[in-house]
């Protein structure tokens, strides 16, 4: 039964009913279960039969922007494995503790050495959880010797499991961002979306981290909260619940952070699952459509981002990763044969997926683009 959630004005969390419908379908691994929507090849299949009625490519040349090209290499995003200690409803990567997928210190090498070149100022780890990976702790020592800046995707539960009680303070000596993802302020909606339990555990981990220095305002020990909808919906305006999201936990629990990123739910992997068995795939695409933006569709994250697959694969941005659609070229781009030169003068694979990067405000992620 399609969800009637989106349909309220001003919504921005399903209701309960919804909430439970959402975890019982999604939290295990679409790869555990051998699910055809393990290929990325597949998940385009069925968002190519949505019956929107636009193709993407179109919206682009509406307004100039096709082919989509490169404006500068400044991020480059690294994925070192699928590895989770969480399997999380919303997930687009299919993360979870059975995927083994790991990044070898081999392709961090490679990756660093990418990361030298002209132009790049950020290198964004992310997975998975990225400190499952047994080289997490090298990578960010090689890259702080650098002096890019480095930010951490992390699910905040991590940081209290047995094996990863002193990443924190790891983090923190690097002067690391660290952006972590908590779906809501709310404990329902949160559990919802990543399990019974781990809302008071994502708590727990954002008190140790403000007791760190995190979240104070100070730009070497910045807190990024990341938040995106339980259900099939758009966020809402990105700087209208920043104060609200402050406001709830300094009220709640004394937990500051510096700044909120909204992000869209992109139709693919264990979200698109969801969409196609609750029958709101239709709904949820012409939703994306009706909300295009051409600001948002300019200031795309895969115009100033390359994104490394855990086997060194590149790609145009994370979302084409998990869909397995690597940069257009004869041979399978790979980091050890990184150019900045040559992959900014690319063209920018694109499909029907990309229709929620450029709704309403955008969507990356560095949050909303226009």
């Amino acid at each position: 039964m399609a969800c009637k959630c989106a349909d309220t004005p001003n919504a921005w969390a399903c209701s309960p009913a919804c909430e439970s419908n959402f975890m019982a379908i999604s939290l295990t691994t679409l790869h555990s279960r051998k699910h055809d929507l393990t290929s990325g090849i597949a998940q385009l299949r069925v968002l190519d039969q949505s019956r929107v009625n636009s193709r993407f490519e179109q919206r682009l040349c509406d307004v100039g922007l096709s082919p989509l090209t490169p404006t500068q290499i400044e991020i480059l995003q690294v994925n070192v494995g699928k590895m989770c200690n969480m399997t999380c409803a919303h997930c687009h990567v299919d993360a979870g503790p059975d995927r083994t997928e790991i990044m070898t210190r081999e392709t961090m090498e490679h990756c660093i050495r990418a990361a030298q070149s002209p132009g790049i100022h950020t290198v964004d780890i992310t997975g998975g959880a990225p400190e499952l990976n047994p080289d997490f702790f090298w990578f960010v020592e090689q890259l702080s010797e650098l002096g890019v800046h480095i930010i951490d995707r992390c699910n905040l539960t991590i940081l209290l499991t047995g094996p990863h009680k002193n990443t924190a303070e790891f983090l923190a000596k690097h002067n690391v961002e660290i952006v972590c993802s908590l779906p809501h302020y709310r404990k329902t909606n949160t559990d919802a979306q990543r399990g019974d339990g781990t809302y008071d555990q994502s708590i727990a981990a954002l008190q140790m981290l403000n007791a760190l220095g995190y979240g104070q305002g100070d730009d070497k020990h910045r807190l990024t909260l990341v938040t995106n909808p339980v259900g099939a919906f758009l966020p809402p305006m990105q700087a209208s619940i920043e104060k609200e999201w402050k406001r709830e936990l300094l009220r709640n629990f004394n937990i500051t952070f510096d700044r909120l990123f909204t992000i869209t739910n992109m139709p693919i992997s264990r979200f698109l699952e969801w969409l196609v068995q609750t029958d709101n795939l239709e709904s949820y695409m012409q939703r994306l459509l009706d909300a295009y933006n051409p600001s948002a569709a300019a200031n795309v994250m895969c115009r100033n981002t390359i994104s490394v697959g855990w086997d060194g694969t590149l790609y145009d941005c994370d979302f084409n990763q998990m869909l397995e659609m690597p940069l257009a070229s004869a041979d399978r781009p790979h980091i050890r044969d990184f150019n900045a030169d040559t992959l900014t003068r690319r063209t920018i694979r694109t499909a029907q997926h990309c229709f929620g990067c450029t709704a309403g405000a955008g969507s990356s992620c560095s949050g909303t683009v226009a």
